[in-house]
């Protein structure tokens, strides 16, 4: 077997025996890590260490998932431009949390018979988010709707620690806005309070007395 070192050195093809020894002299554990090389490959490692690091990576390579969803918005291909713009907003702020974007242009009646503005549609929706995303799968007809799907350029985990980073700040603006408001009053109150005269020794003078 091929035999390899604790830190990752190759010591070279030795017996089995000879391996179980060099494990033994070292406190180690031999793991065989190629079985179905020729020769097999085995190594000396702590064998408990190798499997708490293991676990340690798959667990943060799960957190680090990003499970994408893929939103709808349905389309009619005459859509004012009031109804786009609103539309367009939706697909906006979906992109821009990480997520992919199915349009699909629905077609009723006569309009089957102009796929041409499915098609324009779905190429302007496509050209004012660009800035966010990618055309994944351009448009294509399935029965009488019509569809595109749209990637977002950031991955979600960056979407999510931006909005997270934003939500910090909206939260400390709103708490400096609430003790700009709590000092303004403050002074408010003290402005609009009686202020009492300081007695001078005239006042306490008997007015009848003449000087």
């Amino acid at each position: 077997m091929r035999l390899v070192g604790p830190n990752g050195e190759q010591v070279g093809i030795v017996r089995v025996e000879q391996a179980m020894q060099l494990a033994r002299e070292h406190d180690l554990d031999l793991v065989e890590v190629a079985p179905m090389a020729r020769p097999p490959v085995v190594k000396l490692m702590d064998y408990g260490k190798f499997k708490y690091e293991a676990a340690q990576k798959a667990r943060e390579s799960r957190r680090n998932q990003s499970n994408t969803v893929i939103k709808e918005m349905k389309l009619r291909p005459k859509i004012d431009d009031h109804d786009y713009e609103t539309k367009k907003g939706h697909v906006l702020r979906f992109l821009k949390g990480g997520d992919k974007v199915k349009i699909t242009i629905m077609f009723r009646g006569r309009e089957q018979s102009r796929p041409e503005l499915g098609v324009n549609l779905l190429r302007r929706l496509a050209e004012d988010v660009q800035e966010y995303a990618t055309v994944e799968s351009p448009p294509k007809q399935e029965g009488r709707n019509m569809l595109m799907i749209l990637a977002p350029t950031r991955k979600k985990t960056e979407a999510r620690a931006d909005q997270k980073v934003e939500r910090d700040r909206k939260a400390a603006q709103r708490a400096a806005d609430a003790e700009a408001d709590k000092v303004y009053e403050a002074k408010q109150r003290a402005a609009a309070a009686p202020t009492r005269k300081k007695k001078g020794p005239a006042d306490n003078m008997d007015p009848d007395i003449d000087v």
